[in-house]
């Protein structure tokens, strides 16, 4: 097994790979940039190295720099988490040439799924449904005109890099194509450098589903069943939860098999998640391939227990899948919340600063992924999430409830966060119905105060 892994990551997933190592019994090796010398993943690992200042383009997108921090520490592999370089293949790549295990997939696999137009050739000869749109990336205003007008409004424009939600535009009718088409563009170019867009049919009031894949450098396959990621605020996730109430269990089959399918055609090792849309007729297209961990993973180890991120390991190393599908098996239900330091009455505005006190749930069927802890500074360079409250019940009714009492019971003092935007969600009947799609947020009025 490894000795020693650095972790190309900050916050809660560096957290969460480093509790990882230690049941593996390898040692860990935590990178941060100066505003982050008293994070929770510096103080937890074995070691830890500066990259750099706060912006993550000197520190964490910092290739150089921690390749060098590899070197220094002797480390024979890397973990990049997900964000930040976890999708580059060009790190990937280097990581190889450096002699230095990358924890994920090949570049290849890299760059065939991180191009979202490559990816969605490749899946179409992989046999897999895709969504109706442009052939590749739209260059001129007429050329987007003559697609649109071809497959039908509305239509959505994406960028073909990147994710998050960023660089996507809903276009209702002709008269608003070039003005969504440019923001989309300056979006694109401003958050992933790539100014790349294309066009795809907008599929009405869908889930957004999505299966997780682990696979071996061996040719063995497995997927985990499924995620429902459809509670998305302005096509940002704020819950998922695993087992979908809108997926039977013959979809389910269906689903799983084509996205097996479709990683064998890649050739694709390690863990990855494949995005798909599904419509009010169980009509399902693919949207994309996530090469990383998934910041939701977390459901899918509660109702499997498979630990994903040492299966992810082993396979990095060279060992064969530990599980084979005959006997991964969906039990129970579990629901996951992302806790933000936001004000989601101010428009969601950021609220950093420092943590004056703190109380985490606990209890059976209770996990708290998070980096946070009393006396901390949460700083405004990074991403607003500071925990994942995730619940486990033999049900999905036990697990609203179960996830009700857990929140009620998350105090933070000092900053503002989502936790009482999350109550109004669950406490919601259709939620509780299970009537929801990814619109549902945004249609709904949560965001009033009290």
């Amino acid at each position: 097994m490894f000795e020693k892994i650095l972790i190309a990551n900050r916050g809660e997933i560096a957290v969460r790979i480093i509790r990882a190592c230690r049941e593996l019994g390898i040692r860990t090796v935590a990178v941060f940039s100066d505003v982050d010398k008293n994070s929770l993943h510096v103080k937890l690992a074995d070691e830890s190295v500066c990259i750099g200042p706060a912006n993550s383009i000197h520190s964490y997108l910092n290739i150089k720099s921690i390749l060098a921090a590899c070197e220094v520490t002797d480390s024979d592999a890397v973990h990049p988490g997900f964000g930040f370089l976890s999708e580059n293949a060009d790190f990937a790549n280097k990581c190889k040439m450096c002699g230095v295990e990358f924890i994920g997939p090949s570049s290849n696999s890299i760059s065939l799924m991180g191009d979202k137009i490559s990816a969605k050739e490749t899946m179409k000869k992989a046999g897999v449904p895709v969504i109706p749109g442009s052939e590749g990336i739209i260059y001129t205003l007429s050329e987007a005109e003559k697609i649109a007008e071809k497959i039908g409004y509305p239509v959505m424009i994406k960028a073909t890099f990147g994710g998050g939600g960023k660089g996507i535009r809903l276009v209702q009718g002709r008269a608003d194509l070039e003005s969504n088409l440019d923001s989309a563009r300056n979006e694109a170019k401003a958050c992933f450098g790539n100014a790349g867009v294309y066009i795809e049919k907008f599929i009405e009031n869908p889930r957004h589903i999505e299966f997780q894949i682990i696979a071996d450098k061996h040719g063995n396959f497995v997927h985990l069943g499924e995620r429902d990621c459809s509670l998305q605020r302005r096509n940002q996730k704020v819950i998922e939860e695993s087992p979908s109430v809108g997926i039977s269990e013959e979809l389910r089959k269906k689903m799983g098999d084509i996205s097996i399918q479709a990683a064998k055609f890649c050739g694709y090792y390690s863990v990855g998640t494949i995005e798909y849309l599904v419509d009010k007729n169980n009509n399902f297209y693919f949207m994309e391939m996530n090469t990383r961990i998934q910041v939701e993973h977390p459901v899918t180890e509660f109702v499997t227990g498979v630990d994903i991120i040492k299966e992810q390991i082993n396979i990095s190393y060279g060992k064969k899948l530990s599980i084979v599908q005959e006997n991964i098996q969906i039990k129970g239900h579990s629901i996951e919340c992302r806790i933000n330091a936001e004000n989601p009455y101010l428009g969601f505005r950021p609220s950093p600063g420092k943590i004056l006190g703190i109380h985490m749930p606990g209890g059976p069927g209770i996990r708290i992924d998070s980096s946070i802890y009393a006396g901390y500074t949460i700083t405004p360079y990074y991403d607003s999430m500071i925990a994942k409250l995730i619940v486990y019940g033999k049900n999905r009714e036990e697990a609203i409830l179960k996830m009700k009492s857990a929140l009620a019971e998350f105090l933070v003092d000092g900053v503002d966060t989502n936790i009482d935007f999350h109550l109004r969600i669950l406490k919601d009947k259709d939620f509780i119905k299970g009537n929801y799609d990814i619109g549902y947020i945004d249609r709904k009025d949560f965001y009033s105060d009290c």
